[in-house]
């Protein structure tokens, strides 16, 4: 149900679709929420490469169905119903990963899809590539045969049990700094260096030993220790470094940054344990020996004598990389070790060799996905999880104190390896082509939720991919994915049926300056094939992306007045937004106004897990989107609104989300205030300015904490007094 549902009411007699008149947010929450627990396996199209700020399937399906379908159709009866929404065209002018031409597709219309970002462009059209699983297979297992032996090679120790060799599945390093007194400091805060998950229900912990760097177990919270090999007591809880500050054994304090190599290179790094896996499947931890670093030390040569295809390019300085440059991580290399260079490398050059470009390509996208667990910037998340935390578990390239080294190509315990993504990421996206699936929830006769399922709702996705206009024109089903600037398409007017996007975030976060990680690797083996590869580097002047709203405002409203252009005058752009600040919303208030469009709706649904990082860092998580329904100016007749209060319909909403078992933050109930001032904006015609004042007076306004009980539709009545 629309949030300001008889707000629809405005407008009902000019609407042309079911979004602008009503949603199911409920419905659509709660399996929206069960799809955030396990997005990559729930909608894992959209998961077979990293991309930032991925939302989820089951919102877009819903908003794609509802901008498809006439006034009055109940969205959530059509939700799980097969759909061929032939001759529809839905246009996504910030592709990301490619979830509204997923969820387009799958309803049989047919989808555009543009990004300016090289990085999306190759990895949305690999997703949608559809390559028989017998082909993927015999490439991998030529790759296991013919360069997995190699890399495996540097990945293995020997069992002191046995004195067999046996895999090693992660290396444990440490950076170190060294003192004008010549002290090598471990960047260690505390010596336990592995523990469970869930620590005090299994408190057993791998701790290191500060004099002999041998490997102890341990409580995970012991404070007092003595080692059995060297016997050196000590407290495993304290390490050398604090803050931004290393403590020498004389008590000497010194900033980090300032022990940094004089010469410009990352710091130095010592790698001090290790888990194998042992023949039996068992785990254990292990100290490195002289074996070892042996081992290292040849990958290290071996790497000087070959010519590999490995990046070359800089880090350019941004909001996102400049504490990675800050630590002298001035080369995307740098962010590799030795090993790990000449593995991905060996790795890299062995699939450059299948002739087959579709299959190559695809393998291509897995090895760059295997990059985001293979670099330095990785740590351990600890037993009883997910092993490897990826280096963009912040948003920010921060650098890791103690890195956790993958295994490259991996075993089947491994962690975000290439041989276990190509199962977990590449083949279940493939067969998501095959048979895509939505998530259903399952209650008792109660009404009590017990579960989950997939059920099929979708015939195969089959749509064409083509490289022109004319090319989607003619085709019954198709699929055109773009690379270039949004705001200048080479598609027709008045030629697409309905506008669905997640436009960038407004502030520092700059995907491309992430994506350059990526882009590094790929743009010297495609520049040739496809000239948005050809370039220096992931970015672009077009870009929408700033950290001052008037800028921000100006490159959205370039973009949303070229979809204004090419959408027909009966059609909506939707799109999906949340924000903090007043500020923020106004910015987008200002690109619609500007772009020649009005907000006639809007929906708030759940969008992302609250515990997901960055999000779980923030004092108050967001975890709503608001879906605002805009209309061209000119196809919506002016209202007038009657009286209203802002802050019970705000309320209303929340307890009606609340009810339904969706928990909710004061900074959740802040969107939704923006949200509907954003309504309130367009029809009584406000200036940028006079919408972020309003929308932080309803910040101060929510301070009232919703009653419990509150009869929603009663709250909700005083805005049907409308008069057209």
């Amino acid at each position: 149900m629309n949030i300001f549902t008889n707000n629809a009411v405005l407008i009902r007699a000019a609407a042309a679709t079911a979004l602008e008149c009503d949603f199911p947010v409920v419905e659509i929450s709660q399996i929206a929420e069960q799809e955030s627990w396990r997005k990559e396996i729930n909608r894992p199209i959209y998961h077979i490469h990293k991309w930032w700020a991925t939302r989820l399937g089951s919102v877009f399906r819903g908003i794609t169905l509802g901008a498809l379908s006439q006034p009055g159709a109940d969205i959530w009866a059509q939700f799980y119903k097969v759909h061929d929404l032939a001759g529809k065209v839905v246009l996504d002018p910030f592709m990301g990963s490619g979830t509204t031409l997923g969820e387009a597709v799958k309803l049989g219309a047919k989808a555009i899809g543009c990004d300016i970002n090289p990085v999306s462009t190759f990895l949305v059209r690999q997703a949608f590539t559809p390559v028989s699983e017998t082909k993927l297979r015999a490439a991998f297992e030529r790759l296991e045969r013919d360069v997995a032996p190699e890399i495996r090679r540097y990945y293995q120790t020997r069992d002191p049990q046995t004195g067999e060799l046996i895999p090693v599945l992660y290396y444990f390093w440490v950076k170190t700094v060294t003192t004008p007194e010549g002290e090598v400091i471990p960047l260690l805060s505390r010596y336990v260096f592995a523990q469970d998950a869930y620590p005090k229900r299994k408190p057993r912990a791998q701790i290191v030993c500060p004099s002999c760097w041998g490997v102890l177990e341990d409580r995970y919270d012991a404070t007092d220790l003595r080692c059995q090999r060297c016997n050196h007591q000590f407290n495993p809880q304290q390490g050398p470094a604090a803050g931004q500050y290393v403590t020498t054994k004389d008590g000497l304090r010194y900033r980090i940054k300032e022990l940094l190599p004089e010469d410009g290179t990352p710091p130095a790094h010592r790698m001090y344990a290790m888990m194998a896996l042992r023949a039996d499947g068992s785990k254990v931890y292990l100290p490195v020996r002289d074996e070892d670093l042996a081992l290292y030390e040849e990958a290290q040569g071996r790497l000087a004598g070959e010519a590999l295809p490995l990046p070359r390019t800089k880090v350019r300085p941004g909001h996102n990389t400049d504490q990675a440059r800050g630590y002298n991580y001035t080369q995307w290399r740098d962010f590799f070790n030795a090993r790990q260079l000449l593995c991905l490398g060996l790795l890299l050059r062995e699939i450059l060799g299948l002739e087959d470009e579709a299959v190559q390509e695809q393998m291509l996208c897995l090895f760059s996905s295997t990059l985001e667990f293979n670099n330095l910037f990785c740590s351990f998340k600890g037993e009883g999880t997910g092993a490897v935390r990826h280096m963009f578990s912040n948003h920010i390239l921060k650098p890791e104190r103690a890195p956790l080294e993958n295994s490259v190509w991996g075993t089947e315990k491994s962690s975000g390896t290439f041989s276990t993504l190509f199962e977990s990421r590449l083949l279940r996206a493939k067969r998501y082509l095959d048979e895509p699936f939505e998530i259903a929830l399952e209650h008792d006769h109660n009404g009590n939720r017990t579960g989950s399922r997939k059920t099929v709702a979708s015939h195969p996705v089959r749509a064409r991919r083509v490289e022109t206009w004319a090319d989607l024109d003619a085709a019954e089903h198709g699929l055109l994915i773009l690379n270039g600037d949004s705001s200048r398409l080479s598609v027709p007017a008045g030629t697409v049926d309905a506008v669905v996007t997640d436009p960038p975030y407004f502030d520092f976060v700059h995907y491309s300056e992430l994506s350059d990680f990526f882009f590094a690797w790929l743009s010297p083996v495609l520049r040739d094939r496809y000239p948005w590869m050809a370039r220096e580097d992931s970015s672009d002047q077009g870009e929408v992306q700033h950290k001052d709203p008037r800028v921000f405002a100006r490159q959205l409203a370039a973009v949303f007045s070229e979809s204004c252009r090419v959408l027909k005058d009966e059609g909506v752009l939707a799109f999906s937004f949340h924000h903090s600040r007043a500020e923020g919303w106004a910015a987008i208030y200002e690109a619609v106004s500007t772009a020649g469009l009005q907000v006639v709706a809007t929906h708030v649904v759940h969008a992302e897990l609250r515990s997901a990082s960055p999000k779980s860092a923030a004092k108050e998580p967001i975890s709503v989107d608001a879906i605002l329904v805009c209309r061209k100016k000119s196809s919506v007749m002016r209202p007038r609104l009657g009286e209203a209060n802002v802050y019970d319909c705000v309320r209303a909403s929340a307890s009606r989300l609340e009810h339904a078992g969706i928990k909710l933050s004061a900074a959740d109930h802040f969107v939704i205030g923006a949200a509907y001032m954003m309504i309130l904006g367009s029809i009584e015609g406000l200036s940028p300015e006079q919408v972020q004042a309003r929308i932080d007076e309803v910040k101060v306004g929510l301070a009232r904490p919703i009653a419990a009980g509150e009869p929603a539709d009663d709250v909700l009545q005083p805005i049907s007094e409308v008069a057209r």
